[in-house]
């Protein structure tokens, strides 16, 4: 009797440990790149994040059964998370639209003769106005006169590098060009500017930002017009950039409109990651969007038919594409 006992005892322990080995095998950890923690990127990670969470249903009787878990960490930006999505180190990252464009096309920057034709395009988020930001005190009123002061051209890997890089190749300038070229990242360049170790930087991000905001309205620095003939042309040509205004009153020091332009940030991944996955993602932001409106000013104004069209320069994920044709939107 015993033995028959613990014969079905050991029955029931087995069925359990193989019932949470089948779960444990159902669970799905993803990570999003991002960028530095000031950031727009780094907001919009943890959104999805938080969204992909409120979804699921463990623990509660009603949600989505995927067993996603998810984590947003801050890292360098742009190139660097398509570069760790290519590498597999990422499953998810944040990059603007211009990158996303070299990464897929191997047109650009770090992609150039290097096409990464896996780079998937999932939905975009908000617009980038292009930000020169400059000391109160500098004498800088625009593109053409940074020349000679000491500009933080970012850190290698970010999108803010790339940038840079594209308009000093642009404008016929090298790192001599400037009095001091910096490599700052995006959480240390307001702090330099405010502690006269800088004169300027530019900065790709969305409006309003709390790192731009450390700057403006800590110590007196403006943001100038970024709408020269180089702009002009930059517009006119590429697809992925387009006029943006950043608006009076934004910031303390902003007291007019700055006409600007820029890009889009985008949410990308890559075709190895499964469609299922791609799919819960999409839905729990797409389901949710009230919600993910609430948690930045950036997101205000986000639309659905925008975010599944606007920046979206390489092709779109299958899994994304899944949940769009469901809602009748492609």
């Amino acid at each position: 009797m015993k033995r028959v006992l613990f014969s079905g005892l050991t029955c029931v322990l087995a069925l359990g440990l193989a019932a949470t080995a089948d779960a444990a095998s159902k669970k799905r950890f993803i990570s999003i790149g991002t960028g530095g923690p000031t950031g727009v990127y780094f907001q919009v990670g943890n959104a999805v994040c938080r969204l992909v969470h409120k979804e699921a249903a463990e623990g509660r009787k009603k949600g989505r059964k995927h067993g996603i878990r998810c984590s947003a960490p801050s890292t360098g930006g742009s190139n660097y998370n398509i570069g760790q999505i290519k590498a597999g180190e990422l499953d998810f990252g944040v990059a603007q639209s211009d990158w996303q464009h070299h990464a897929y096309n191997g047109s650009g920057g770090p992609w150039k003769g290097k096409a990464y034709k896996k780079v998937r395009a999932v939905f975009s988020v908000h617009p980038e106005p292009l930000h020169i930001i400059a000391g109160g005190k500098s004498g800088i009123s625009g593109w053409n006169s940074l020349k000679g002061k000491r500009v933080n051209i970012g850190n290698p890997g970010s999108g803010q590098r790339g940038t840079m890089e594209f308009l000093m190749k642009r404008a016929g300038w090298k790192k001599s060009a400037f009095k001091a070229a910096t490599e700052l990242t995006s959480s240390e360049q307001s702090k330099a500017l405010c502690d006269g170790k800088i004169d300027a930087f530019i900065y790709t991000v969305g409006v309003p930002n709390a790192g731009v905001s450390v700057a403006t309205d800590g110590c007196g620095a403006k943001i100038v017009n970024f709408n020269n003939k180089m702009a002009t042309g930059l517009v006119k040509e590429r697809p992925y950039y387009a006029w943006a205004t950043i608006p009076k009153g934004t910031y303390k020091t902003t007291t007019s409109n700055v006409t600007t332009f820029g890009v889009m940030a985008t949410f990308v991944t890559s075709s190895d990651v499964d469609e299922k996955t791609v799919y819960e993602v999409t839905r729990a932001v797409m389901e949710n969007l009230d919600d993910f409106r609430k948690l930045h000013p950036a997101f205000r104004n986000l639309d659905p038919k925008r975010m599944i069209s606007d920046g979206l320069s390489a092709p779109l994920h299958k899994g994304a594409l899944k949940y769009y044709k469901e809602k009748g939107w492609k």
